[in-house]
């Protein structure tokens, strides 16, 4: 890559992240990634592209100080994908207030702690793009019924990804959301034991689709929403 990209990997030692993580590597981008905690780092592979920072992305100013650092170090960030999230099972008469106030700090606010210092840098030089993980039960009533606080909380990133889309229209920046149909995990193929993990998302798969829209060839995209399904 004759100009190598500069990327923020949230999430970086996850199951998708790990895999997001190595594919933009193996594609020449320099990547800097987030994990939780400190003891996380030794997940991370060792690479000359790679930086790995701890960061608690639940707080604003933390994040914004680190994003503000990052701008500073690399000049512009090209891309951002922000993986951090959890689940929750729950219909309505399951889910309390609190149920739903944890999983939109986890699934929205650490993903809005990035994309705000971050949005306003990639305007600031009309170049950027930002990728938002979302899910299927935030637009599939029929699964989202089932799983109220997950679903509310991922429908947020729809919206403000529209939203920020709206304020960039004309300029050279776009969020995209991908939603993901089960990804093929350990955890996933020991708690479904019956269903067929062919059907399902790979993560490495994924990974090579959130690269091709931080990538040039998805410089013409504006406002895409990827439902990444496979058969699932």
């Amino acid at each position: 890559m004759e100009d190598r990209k500069t990327v923020i990997i949230t999430g970086a030692n996850g199951n998708l992240g790990s895999a997001v993580t190595k594919a933009f590597l193996d594609k020449g981008y320099h990547v800097v990634a987030t994990v939780a905690e400190q003891v996380m780092l030794k997940d991370m592979p060792s690479a000359d592209r790679l930086n790995a920072f701890p960061i608690d992305l639940s707080k604003e100013e933390e994040t914004a100080s680190f994003i503000r650092s990052q701008i500073l170090e690399h000049g512009t960030i090209n891309g951002a994908l922000l993986l951090v999230g959890g689940f929750a099972m729950g219909n309505i008469a399951a889910t309390t207030g609190q149920d739903i106030r944890k999983q939109i700090a986890l699934n929205f606010e650490t993903a809005y702690h990035v994309v705000r210092p971050l949005f306003a840098h990639m305007m600031e030089r009309n170049a950027g793009r930002i990728v938002l993980i979302g899910a299927r039960p935030a637009i599939n009533a029929s699964q989202g019924k089932n799983l109220i606080a997950y679903g509310l909380s991922k429908s947020l990133l729809f919206k403000l990804a529209e939203f920020l889309n709206e304020e960039a229209r004309g300029k050279n920046v776009a969020v995209a959301v991908a939603a993901p149909s089960t990804l093929d995990t350990q955890l996933n193929r020991k708690s479904m034991p019956e269903a067929n993990p062919d059907d399902w998302v790979k993560p490495q798969a994924l990974a090579e689709v959130l690269e091709f829209i931080i990538s040039d060839k998805a410089s013409i995209l504006r406002e895409p929403i990827l439902k990444v399904y496979n058969n699932a």
